[in-house]
């Protein structure tokens, strides 16, 4: 009688020691009795049935990072680039996660995935590679929901890295290339315009001044003819003297040249002078 006491008592212990169950801190356990969702023990030390209970799954609550892995994306514009991003998600509901969903890592990674195809797809290139944080913002909004329904918390999502595909690279650059012999060529032809408009306006500046320059010459001319017509009126004798002054100059030049020449000169000079001046 004593050992059959003695054989209660041990399968108690046993019974009570595989009973215990301590949960560590950031993890929270869900418990099945005969199958069924029974509870969910917390952090700390918990005592369940051994025989008809058992610790089904084991769920952290600490915050999850999920790396969303790169995929290839065409825009609306037919453009390839090659995005990816890392979600921040938190288990706020325990018994969905476990039973809401087969997966809940690998269920909000496709979501991601997808939902990241369908938004940058709307897009053309140029908003593609500078809108992060409007992909960020659509993207967070677009798993939001999914998330809930599974007991997630989506906390935050971000565009890891989203660029050209190295063929689209490629292009990319060709094309700045072009554009920027383009532009070499624009720029040096508007500065051919430019230097032969300025030449023009030299030009015409030149020939209005020339033109200025030689209306006031004829002006002067005309004025010392005024003077001379008025001079001769009164006395010959200065008219005289002027012409025959002129005279002579021209004549010192004609001789001064270098070149062989011969001058011929009035018998007399004086005589000359008197006939051009009294028009005879």
């Amino acid at each position: 009688m004593f050992e059959f006491m003695l054989f209660l008592i041990a399968i108690a212990a046993i019974l009570a020691f595989k009973g215990i169950r301590i949960v560590p801190q950031g993890e929270e356990w869900v418990v099945e009795r005969l199958g069924k969702f029974s509870a969910v023990i917390r952090p700390g030390l918990n005592i369940i049935n051994p025989i008809f209970s058992k610790v089904s799954y084991k769920v952290t609550t600490k915050d999850i990072i999920l790396d969303v892995p790169q995929q290839e994306v065409i825009t609306r514009d037919n453009a390839v680039i090659l995005a990816n991003a890392i979600a921040f998600i938190k288990v706020t509901n325990i018994e969905r996660s476990v039973y809401g969903i087969e997966n809940f890592r690998e269920a909000m990674r496709n979501m991601v995935q997808t939902s990241l195809r369908s938004i940058i797809g709307g897009m053309d290139l140029n908003q593609a590679l500078t809108s992060r944080d409007r992909i960020k913002a659509e993207l967070k909004m677009a798993i939001a929901d999914e998330a809930l329904d599974w007991g997630l918390t989506v906390k935050s999502v971000e565009i890891q890295d989203i660029k050209p595909s190295p063929n689209m690279q490629d292009a990319m650059e060709r094309q700045a290339a072009a554009e920027r012999e383009r532009i070499a060529v624009v720029t040096e032809a508007e500065g051919a315009k430019q230097s032969l408009i300025l030449n023009a306006e030299a030009r015409l500046e030149a020939a209005r001044k020339d033109a200025e320059a030689q209306m006031v010459a004829a002006r002067a001319s005309a004025e010392s003819i005024k003077f001379i017509t008025e001079s001769i009126k009164e006395n010959n004798a200065s008219a005289m003297f002027l012409l025959g002054d002129r005279y002579i100059q021209a004549l010192q030049k004609l001789s001064a040249s270098e070149n062989s020449k011969i001058v011929v000169m009035p018998g007399d000079l004086v005589s000359a002078v008197k006939s051009l001046v009294a028009g005879k």
